[in-house]
C-alpha cells in the first residue's frame, strides 16, 4: 500500500529533511508525520536528538530513489512492499535478538513471510484498520452488515473505495470468502477482480486521502466507503455523522507498516536498532494511538490502552475474519496493481 493514510498531504510533500536538531549518525527515510519526537522519545533520551529524516510521498518513489543511489539507514514501508524490496537486494536482515519487544509483537501482524528461513527483513511497528465507514442517519445498520453493500444499487453513485490496490483487494478478497491473501489461488484472484469490476459502476469516485474522504462524507455526497480507521474519530470529533462497521459478516482488514534495514546506509547500525526499539517502546504507544495508529507491541498496547479507547479509534478486537495485509509475492502484487488500474479505467 502507498500509506498516504499517514498524512492527507503526504503525496504533495517533496523529499526533504526535517527541521530541528538531528542526530546525523542515523538517517530515517519515511513518510511526513513520523518524525514526531513523541514516537521515538526513548531514542532522544538515549542520544540527545532525534535522528535525521528524509521524506517521500509513496513507496514506489522511495524504492526508485534508493535504487538510484540515495543512501539512508532505515526506511518505513508497509508490508505489501516488503517482498519487492527484499528481492531487489537493497535490504539487510534484522537481528531480532537486538529488538527488545520482538517477543511482545502481535503475532497476527508478523505473519509467515515476515520471519522465514531467509531471515527477517521487516519489523512491524504500527497498524490500522480498513472497514466500512457510513452515514448512520441515511444508511441503516443492517445494510452494512455485509460487504455486499458495495453492490447494492440503492447506494449507486453514493459510494467510494480507496485509490489503493492493497485496500481494494483486501475488500474484494474478503467479499469473495478469502481472509489470507498470501496463498490466494489464481481462481480466488480472478473472483476478487470480478467482484471489483461489478462494484466499479456503483462508485462515485476513488478517494485518495483521508481529508478528501472526510469532506465527501461530511457533505453527504458519499454515504458508504471502504475507509481507514482514522477517518472515524476525526469525523466524530467534528460532530459529523459517521459509523464504522468492522464486523461485517465477511470481515474487515488490518494494514501494517514497519521498518526495513537498508544495505547501503552509512550511519550507525547500533542507532538503527535503538530507533526501532524506541518506536516499539511502551512510551510510544499512546502518542501513536493519538495519531490514529496502533502499536505492534501487543503487550504494551494492552497494558496502556483500554478496549474503549481502541474502539474509539476503530482498532478494537473483533470476532469476524480479519485479512491482515501481510507481505505477498511481488508477482501477485504487480498482477493486482495492473488489474486494479484496468478496473478503474472501466475494463
Amino acid at each position: 500500500m502507498t500509506f498516504a493514510r499517514l498524512l492527507g498531504t503526504a503525496a504533495a510533500v517533496a523529499t526533504a529533511s526535517a527541521a530541528g536538531a538531528q542526530d546525523s549518525d542515523l538517517l530515517v527515510f519515511d513518510y511526513p508525520g513520523f518524525e514526531n519526537p513523541e514516537f521515538h522519545q526513548a531514542y532522544i533520551e538515549a542520544h540527545g536528538d532525534s535522528p535525521a529524516f528524509s521524506f517521500f510521498g509513496d513507496e514506489d518513489e522511495a524504492f526508485q530513489k534508493i535504487r538510484s543511489g540515495f543512501q539512508a539507514d532505515v526506511a518505513h514501508i508497509c508490508a505489501g512492499s516488503v517482498t519487492r524490496w527484499a528481492e531487489s537486494g537493497i535490504l539487510d536482515e534484522w537481528d531480532t535478538s537486538r529488538i527488545d519487544a520482538w517477543a511482545d509483537l502481535d503475532s497476527n501482524l508478523t505473519g509467515e513471510n515476515v520471519a522465514d528461513a531467509a531471515g527477517v527483513f521487516f519489523v512491524p511497528t504500527d497498524f490500522g484498520s480498513t472497514a466500512i465507514a457510513y452515514n448512520p442517519e441515511e444508511v441503516p445498520a443492517e445494510d452494512v452488515a455485509s460487504l455486499q453493500v458495495f453492490q447494492n444499487p440503492a447506494y449507486a453513485g453514493r459510494m467510494t473505495l480507496p485509490d489503493n490496490v492493497d485496500d481494494a483487494y483486501a475488500l474484494a478478497y474478503l467479499a469473495t470468502g478469502v481472509d489470507n491473501w498470501q496463498n490466494a489461488t489464481d481462481e480466488q484472484f480472478q473472483a476478487a477482480s470480478d467482484w471489483l469490476r461489478a462494484v466499479h459502476p456503483n462508485l462515485r469516485t476513488y478517494w485518495t486521502d483521508p481529508a478528501e474522504l472526510a469532506q465527501l462524507m461530511s457533505s453527504g455526497e458519499i454515504l458508504v466507503s471502504w475507509a481507514w480507521n482514522e477517518t472515524y474519530p476525526t469525523m466524530v470529533e467534528e460532530g459529523r455523522p459517521i459509523a464504522f462497521q468492522r464486523e461485517a459478516a465477511e470481515g474487515s482488514s488490518l494494514w501494517l507498516c514497519g521498518y526495513v534495514n537498508l544495505s547501503d546506509g552509512e550511519g550507525s547500525e547500533d542507532k538503527a536498532y535503538d530507533y526501532i526499539n524506541a518506536m516499539l517502546a511502551a512510551s510510544s504507544v499512546v502518542p501513536l494511538l493519538d495519531a490514529g495508529f496502533g502499536s505492534s507491541n501487543k503487550v504494551a498496547l494492552n497494558d496502556q490502552v483500554s478496549e474503549e479507547d481502541l474502539a474509539a479509534s476503530g482498532l478494537e478486537p473483533i470476532a469476524v475474519p480479519v485479512l491482515a495485509q501481510l507481505p505477498m509475492s511481488n508477482e501477485m502484487r504487480e498482477r493486482q496493481a495492473e488489474t486494479f488500474e484496468l478496473i478503474k479505467a472501466g475494463f
